[in-house]
């Protein structure tokens, strides 16, 4: 007698792909919530540098000097996470790059209210990431996203190291500025050079006959 073979009508178990599923939700979850702690610190930070004055030495500005390096490194940690777990979204990408206008934002504010950063490198900044905020929003009627490019992830780290010492302010003067007020000129200089970059690639999306009638 032959042996009879019993075929198996199991279907097979959803469980590991069940499991991807909850793991990527549970990832994009620690991702906004990073995101989520830059823009409840930023204006964390703000009050502190302004509650500091004008003194870098005091508690208040060496608890928003700390601050705002975390929140500056909860940045470099959601970027490489989000490549880590191939979470990149439109989304992803708005409230990462709006956290860091907020943040870098109030922190300018508040150092040119205590006089420690030139109200001209803040304006050049803030006016820039306003620019290219609209610039996004245009392209994004288009369904594409603006990705942050070479120069603007350069502009982007040589600013929060330009207020992170400048809400610090250590050492002294070099050719009549501190270190952060020359760092500060580097990161307006980066800001224009990224922003003008982001115009040229995307110019095509500023055309009158790309933006539907409202």
């Amino acid at each position: 007698m032959s042996p009879t073979v019993v075929q198996s009508t199991a279907t097979p178990s959803v469980a590991p792909a069940a499991e991807r599923s909850r793991g990527g939700v549970l990832s994009s979850r620690v991702l906004t919530a990073s995101t989520g702690v830059r823009i409840i610190l930023a204006p964390v930070v703000m009050a502190l540098v302004l509650a500091g004055d004008r003194h870098p030495t005091s508690t208040a500005t060496r608890v928003a000097a700390v601050l705002f390096a975390a929140a500056a490194l909860t940045d470099f940690v959601d970027g490489r996470l989000a490549r880590r777990w191939a979470l990149a979204s439109p989304l992803g990408a708005f409230l990462d790059t709006t956290a860091d206008k907020v943040l870098v934002a109030c922190a300018l504010l508040a150092l040119v209210s205590v006089g420690r950063a030139a109200a001209w490198v803040a304006a050049i900044i803030v006016s820039r990431e306003l620019a290219v905020l609209g610039l996004r929003s245009v392209v994004a009627i288009g369904g594409t996203v603006v990705e942050a490019s070479l120069w603007g992830k350069l502009k982007t780290s040589v600013q929060f190291l330009a207020i992170l010492l400048a809400i610090l302010r250590p050492g002294h003067r070099a050719g009549g500025l501190y270190a952060d007020e020359w760092l500060m000129i580097v990161a307006a200089l980066l800001t224009v050079v990224s922003a003008v970059d982001y115009f040229i690639r995307f110019s095509g999306a500023l055309r009158t006959e790309n933006v539907p009638d409202r």
